[in-house]
């Protein structure tokens, strides 16, 4: 990428810092850092600074330039120094500069453009290599003795990272190893939607028109189906404008599984569902009517269809200080799974009206990410019943937050 883009001024005002970015305080080896974590994946990964600089970045607000940060700087370091760390910062996207821009909309548009979604997990929460997965995931699926089933319709099953809840994983995936249907339909959390309202605000179904490489294989999309869909109306609420997947991982660890347990061929009608909240104000507002004409819509084409299986890829409750909350995750563990377990039963009984409830009771104060992808599954399969398979916890004792997830089975 060309660095014309870079800031390079002594007198115009200095791009602030990022307001995107995730700041988190990290020791190691005795010295304090400044970690920036940055959702969106434009920022150079692992990047840590010095915590001192992080007074010099609290005098970064956009409209101070170096010369009227001259007199902050100590007598050995000069303006062009100062320049040369702002420029440091730019190169690396930690401002909100054109260069970021640039960056930006390059990496989103060769994204868009693509046919074919690369693994964003793989590496990081599982082995890369694919001889070393199928070795981690024999002996993970090995420890626990599961029969499979022969018939179902439809699973529910978390996308947590696998290095937490791998058994869980297991409960979920090895009773269905013995299925081989041609289509899988999967309803997915979007975690990044919120990012880009311009696109999502009036279209809460993102339709991923692409291909996954994942370290087992390559797994095909259903084109066929994917064009009748886009081509569906806007009545229905859905685009294939799917910048918002590009960092997500709500689909990929569903298909990892189904890449490890499935020989067969099948392809994929992969959606990802942004939030519902509109939902708890006015079940049949604008939202709910698209979610009405959605749901029916999947059912026409899908649901009679002995072929097609659904996944939807959700997680439970997100609590604790890390989510936000005032009290630590530890003291909210039994409320907490008594939401779950009522949230499950009427997942698993087909209890849409009595899920909304549930959900509109607290405003989903837990912040319940399965919600979205699971309701648009129940309304769309009104007729299903299923059973719960699993439910876990994720402690992360030392932010002192936590995650829950289950998952059910529909047969």
């Amino acid at each position: 990428m060309s660095t014309n883009s870079i800031f390079n001024s002594i007198s115009d005002p200095i791009p602030t810092l990022r307001r995107d970015l995730q700041v988190i305080p990290i020791q190691e080896n005795g010295s304090s850092y400044l970690y920036f974590h940055d959702e969106r994946g434009y920022a150079t990964p692992d990047l840590a600074l010095q915590q001192q600089v992080g007074t010099l970045l609290n005098l970064i607000d956009g409209q101070q330039s170096i010369e009227d940060l001259e007199s902050y700087l100590g007598d050995d370091v000069t303006k062009e120094d100062l320049l040369d760390f702002i420029q440091f910062l730019d190169k690396n996207r930690l401002l909100a500069s054109d260069h970021l821009e640039h960056h930006a909309k390059e990496i989103e548009t060769n994204y868009e453009h693509s046919s074919v979604h690369e693994s964003v997990t793989a590496g990081a929460s599982y082995p890369a290599d694919p001889e070393q997965l199928t070795d981690y995931l024999d002996q993970a699926f090995s420890e626990q003795r599961i029969d499979p089933i022969e018939n179902a319709k439809a699973l529910y099953a978390p996308h947590i990272d696998p290095r937490v809840a791998l058994d869980s994983y297991v409960k979920a995936f090895a009773p269905i190893r013995n299925l081989n249907p041609k289509r899988v339909v999967i309803l997915a959390t979007s975690h990044y939607a919120g990012l880009y309202p311009e696109h999502y605000k009036e279209e809460p179904f993102i339709l991923v028109d692409k291909d996954f490489e994942l370290p087992l294989g390559s797994v095909k999309r259903d084109q066929k189906s994917i064009n009748k869909l886009r081509d569906s109306g806007q009545k229905f609420g859905i685009t294939t404008h799917d910048r918002a997947h590009r960092m997500e991982h709500s689909i990929e660890l569903h298909l990892l599984f189904l890449s490890y347990l499935w020989d067969h061929d099948f392809s994929i009608v992969p959606f990802l569902t942004r939030g519902l909240d509109d939902l708890y104000y006015m079940e049949d507002g604008h939202l709910g009517k698209q979610l009405n004409n959605f749901s029916t819509l999947l059912n026409q084409e899908f649901g009679n269809d002995g072929d097609t299986f659904f996944l939807i890829s959700g997680d439970l409750a997100h609590f604790g200080k890390k989510f936000g909350d005032q009290s630590a995750a530890s003291t909210m563990f039994d409320e907490v799974e008594g939401f779950d377990e009522q949230f499950l039963d009427y997942g698993s009984a087909n209890k849409k009206e009595e899920m909304l409830n549930l959900m509109q009771s607290n405003m989903d104060s837990y912040r319940i990410c399965g919600f979205p992808p699971l309701y648009t599954f129940l309304q769309s399969m009104p007729d299903l019943r299923g059973s719960v398979l699993s439910y876990d916890l994720w402690d992360q004792q030392e932010r002192d937050s936590a995650v829950t997830f289950g998952s059910i089975l529909y047969s």
